[in-house]
Formats: structure tokens, sequence, C-alpha cells
């Protein structure tokens, strides 16, 4: 989104400190972007009120009066995520704990880039105007969304934008699979195995899926992992509890790991979750395919997560 600087008697942004990317980016064309490392805002999305929150803009910001996301520009070195949930604390007063990344979407002009943020809302809050940016901020229905003057780069966004808030792609790993398919000793040690193998899944529901690993829309992705152990390796859920992270789930089978795998697979799905399980088990990936789930061999999650190291 091209940007012009504030009119004269415009509240200024004050003097920049070390590493802050508020400056302008100045194209060939003279068009103007602000953010020297380029910008990122957040669309959280509140599904219990099926809503998302929306700023309304000032008068003197570019193309005031119309409605768009919280956010600014990126810091040096400061990932997109970051930025968009910092913006959204100093300008909408979002507690960044509140919100759930969930994928992101960039526009990418070269010299300036700009990362939209989709979010969920997991603990329910009120949105509070924190700085002179903003002339009101609103939860909106998505179906109402249209119905609001948008700004123009925002408006451009929204038809995929508005696809994305109800795909949730969440990963059922067979675990013990995944673990065989690597001949590290496992073996040995089981569950000891596993933990690795979840540690591993930590850092990869940290830094996100391109979209193209799982079939979907936008440009990077935060699933949601279900990781199902059996046997010997069900212990790991004693020390890791049943939540291993906000991402990574430990289900335990109480018996046959193939059938709490297909169960799982088969109940998300019937959520309209976009499910993915993780198996070169034959048997199984027919079984998950029949629940309405895709399947992904475990040299593909493995690869991911080497990529990730």
């Amino acid at each position: 989104m091209s940007i012009k600087p504030p009119g004269p008697g415009v509240p200024r942004r004050p003097s920049r400190p070390s590493g802050s990317g508020d400056e302008w980016v100045v194209a060939d064309s003279g068009e103007r972007y602000w953010g020297r490392y380029g910008a990122a805002g957040l669309l959280a999305f509140d599904a219990a009120r099926d809503s998302v929150l929306l700023q309304h803009r000032v008068w003197w910001s570019h193309f005031g009066g119309t409605w768009a996301l919280p956010g600014g520009a990126r810091h040096e070195d400061e990932s997109a995520v970051d930025a968009a949930l910092r913006e959204a604390l100093e300008e909408a007063g979002v507690p960044a704990t509140s919100i759930r990344p969930r994928a992101t979407s960039v526009l990418d002009l070269d010299i300036w880039s700009y990362t939209t943020v989709v979010g969920d809302v997991t603990h329910p809050f009120e949105p509070v105007i924190s700085d002179p940016e903003s002339h009101a901020l609103e939860w909106v229905r998505v179906d109402a969304v249209v119905d609001h003057p948008l700004h123009p780069s925002f408006q451009d966004a929204w038809v995929h934008l508005r696809s994305a808030l109800h795909l949730r792609p969440v990963i059922v790993v067979d675990a013990a699979n995944v673990v065989g398919s690597v001949p590290d000793g496992w073996w040995k040690d089981r569950a000891g195995a596993t933990d690795r193998l979840l540690d591993r899944l930590e850092a990869l529901a940290t830094e996100g899926l391109e979209a193209s690993a799982v079939d979907l829309p936008a440009t990077r992705w935060f699933p949601r992992f279900v990781v199902v152990v059996e046997g010997a390796a069900r212990g790991v859920a004693d020390r890791h509890g049943e939540d291993h992270t906000g991402d990574v789930t430990v289900v335990r089978a109480a018996a046959s790991g193939d059938d709490e795998i297909a169960a799982t697979a088969e109940r998300l799905a019937a959520a309209e979750d976009a499910v993915t399980v993780v198996t070169s088990d034959r048997e199984l990936a027919r079984r998950a395919e029949r629940a309405g789930a895709g399947v992904r061999g475990a040299s593909w999650l493995i690869d991911l997560i080497g990529a990730a190291s």
C-alpha cells in the first residue's frame, strides 16, 4: 500500500529509536511505502463472534476515513508476526497472549513488503484506542466487512484473506511410524525418540510451513500438530502433559494407534478442519482418506523438520 506523509498540523511520529523501521521507502516511480524493513498488520479473527478487528483510520492518514488493519513498520531483525503483534498492541491494545498466529499473506513489491498476519483470538478482549492513528476500533462481522469503506489495498486483499479465516490446518502424526522411519536407535528408547520428535515439532510449529507444503492459499501457515503415541512411547505424555505446547498436542492411544489416528482424523475432518495425516502405513493412509483427510508420508514431515532445524 502506498502511503503519503501527513500534512501540516498532523501529529507526527517521535524520533526513531535504533533499529526502528519508521522510515519511507521510495520507488523509482516516486511512490512511498512506510517501513524501511517492510510493514505488517494483524487480521485478528474471533470465531465466537465470526468477526475481525478493524481500524477506522483518522482523516490525516493515507486514505483517511477508510477501514483497515492495525499495523505498521517492522523493526530491523523483527519477524512479521512479532511486528504485527507489537503494532496491534500499540495501536489497538491487543494482548499478544490472546492471539495465536494461523497464517501469513505477503504482498512483495521487491523494494518493500507488507505481511498480513491472520491470528485466532484465543482469549476474548476488547480493543482500546492507544495512539492517534485510530478514529475507531470495531469488531466487524466477516459478512459485513465489505459494507465498510475499506482502504483500497485491504479491499484488494480481503478476497483471499477471507477464504483463510475458516481454514484451520491440523497435522495428525503417526508418531510410531515417523520415529520408526529414522534408524537412530529409537528401538532402544521409544519414549526418548518420541520426546525428540515432539521437540522438533514444537520448533516447526513456531517456524510455520510454506503454503505449498499443505496445499492451502496464503503464504505461510502455522498448523496445529496432534501427535498420537502408543505402546512404550505413551509414557512421553506423562512428561509433556496432554498439551505439549499450545500447538503440539499429545494423544495417547488406549489400544491401537491406527484406530486412534483414524478416529482423530475423522473427528477433525467433521469439524471442517483441513486435516493431514502423516503416515507411511498404506492401510492407515486409506482409512485416513476415507475419513476425509489428506495423507503425507513420514519422509515429508522428516524433511520439513530438517529444514526448520
